[in-house]
């Protein structure tokens, strides 16, 4: 994989093809668990895992893998990954464990690890392949981190609620100090919604911004009128 493959895998994943922001795919844990940065980073940073795993399995084994059972056999190198980051959580950040609940294993039918499995792992090398899954998970972290920040700073005036589940010596930063009478729809599930529509409307807008740009570049000079001769 060279470095021009690498800066395309890198570009599609964190903005081109974002999960979060242009596929919309696994809208159920992006709206569920982003009531704060550290739930939201925490699933997004275990479905990296399992999606960077699975995609190196997927992409050595293609070859040996038939066409007709591909699926269920995707499925289950998934499961198996998320299994085993789920007695992870389990055995080391337990208390996190117990905020996060189903979505660690609801990692295994997460649209955006089959759909990446099957579109690129299953017709790449493993190398490629890794690379796109990480940039695609890291794509979704970073929505995940931004949905979580937004939501939890306008729903209780934090930032890093519940580090210390991960970090003991940690605390919450109180951004509007501990009066803050919070605003409830914040994390509720229409804030999910409001704060994710604002988001795709934002990078929408950028998006178009940025054609209007290159095509401006890109359009030719009007040429010149050549000038009327001067009467004598």
């Amino acid at each position: 994989m060279n470095l021009q493959s690498f800066r395309e895998s890198a570009w599609n994943g964190l903005w081109r093809q974002n999960t979060g922001l242009v596929q919309l795919l696994g809208l159920c844990p992006i709206l569920a668990v982003s009531t704060s940065v550290v739930n939201a980073v925490s699933l997004g940073l275990a479905t990296v895992l399992v999606m960077a795993v699975s995609n190196f399995a997927v992409a050595s084994l293609r070859n040996f893998i038939p066409y007709e059972i591909r699926i269920p056999v995707f499925v289950l190198i998934i499961a198996a990954l998320t299994t085993v980051v789920d007695l992870a959580f389990n055995a080391y950040f337990h208390d996190l464990y117990l905020v996060l609940g189903i979505f660690i294993p609801l990692i295994v039918t997460n649209c955006i690890v089959l759909a990446r499995v099957e579109a690129f792992a299953a017709k790449n090398d493993p190398v490629s392949s890794t690379v796109d899954g990480v940039m695609m998970g890291l794509g979704l972290v970073c929505v995940l981190a931004v949905l979580g920040g937004l939501r939890e700073l306008v729903g209780n005036g934090t930032l890093f609620s519940g580090i210390e589940m991960l970090v003991p010596s940690l605390s919450p930063i109180a951004v509007f100090g501990n009066d803050y009478p919070g605003f409830l729809i914040g994390v509720l599930p229409p804030g999910a919604f409001f704060t994710l529509g604002c988001l795709i409307a934002l990078s929408n807008w950028m998006r178009t911004r940025a054609a209007q740009r290159k095509h401006a570049m890109l359009r030719p000079a009007a040429p010149v009128a050549d000038e009327a001769p001067s009467a004598p």
